[in-house]
C-alpha cells in the first residue's frame, strides 16, 4: 500500500459502517491437514485473520465475499456466518496503538481504527492448490498454519478460530464441505481423511464409505491407475445436484 493509498483509508471513516468488522477463518486442505490461512501485521510478530470492514453502500455478506476475494484471488468461494463477537473486553484499541507506533503512522488519540469494534464472523471453504493471497493495508506477509499449530494472534483470533473450527464440525454432512476443500475428482480415501482430519477422530473404513454413498451426492468417475489393477481405488465428485445446492 503506497503512502497515498493509506492516507485515503485512515481518512475513510464514513464510507464504513461505525465500529463493525468482518473476520474470515479461510480453511483450506492440504496433505491430510486442516489449514487456516493467516496474515502477518506489518512490523509485528503477530498473526491475523484476514478481515476488513462493511462499506455504507453493501450488504454485509456482499462485504464478506469482497474481502475473501481481495484475499485469496478467488471469486467463488464457500462463505457461512458462524458468530459475533463483541465481548466488552473486545478492546483492540491498544493492540492497533502499538501498530501504528511501531510503523511510524500518526493517527489522532479518537481515530476511527482506534474504537471498540463487533465482529462478524464467517468461515471460509477454498481448494489450498486455487488460493493466491494478496497483502493489502497492514501485513507484510501470509502463510498456511496447521489448525493445532497457530503462531501469535492478534486481537481475539485465538477465540473466533475454533468456533468456526466447531461449527464446520457440525455441519460437516449438511453442508457438504468437501466439495469445497477436494479438488474436482477425489479418492473415498481421501475423502474420508478430510472428515477424520475436520472432526480429529479415525472413522471405521467400511461404515464411512457405506454412510457417503447411501447420501446420493457421489458420482464414480474412473479408477485411480497405480500399476496394480485390482487394487485401484474409483475416482468420485460430487454431483452436479450437490454444486447446484451449495452454490
Amino acid at each position: 500500500m503506497t503512502e497515498s493509498e493509506l492516507a485515503a483509508f485512515l481518512n475513510s471513516s464514513n464510507h464504513y459502517l461505525p465500529q463493525i468488522s468482518i473476520d474470515c477463518v479461510v480453511f483450506g486442505f492440504h496433505d491430510n491437514q486442516l489449514k487456516i490461512l493467516l496474515l502477518k501485521m506489518k512490523g509485528l510478530d503477530v498473526w491475523s485473520l484476514p478481515g476488513g470492514y462493511i462499506p455504507q453502500d453493501e450488504d454485509v455478506e456482499t462485504a464478506a465475499m469482497g474481502i475473501l476475494e481481495e484475499r485469496t484471488g478467488l471469486k467463488e468461494i464457500y462463505l457461512e456466518q458462524f458468530g459475533i463477537f463483541g465481548k466488552k473486553e473486545r478492546y483492540t484499541k491498544p493492540f492497533m496503538e502499538s501498530f501504528f507506533k511501531k510503523n511510524n503512522i500518526q493517527v489522532p488519540e479518537n481515530h476511527w481504527t482506534l474504537q471498540r469494534f463487533v465482529s462478524i464472523g464467517y468461515y471460509a471453504l477454498v481448494d489450498f492448490s486455487k488460493v493466491n493471497p494478496t497483502l493489502v493495508n497492514f501485513t507484510e506477509d501470509f502463510d498456511w498454519y496447521e489448525i493445532n499449530k497457530l503462531p501469535n494472534l492478534a486481537f481475539d483470533h485465538d477465540e473466533i478460530i475454533p468456533k468456526a473450527l466447531q461449527t464446520l464440525q457440525l455441519m460437516l454432512d449438511h453442508k457438504l464441505v468437501g466439495f469445497n476443500l477436494l479438488g474436482e475428482v477425489f479418492t473415498m480415501i481421501e475423502l474420508q481423511s478430510l472428515y477424520e482430519t475436520i472432526l480429529g477422530t479415525k472413522l471405521r473404513r467400511n461404515n464411512f464409505q457405506r454412510k457417503m454413498l447411501s447420501l446420493g451426492i457421489l458420482e464414480r468417475v474412473e479408477k485411480l491407475y497405480t500399476g496394480a489393477a485390482n487394487k485401484a481405488p474409483y475416482l468420485y465428485k460430487f454431483n452436479d445436484k450437490v454444486k447446484n445446492t451449495e452454490h
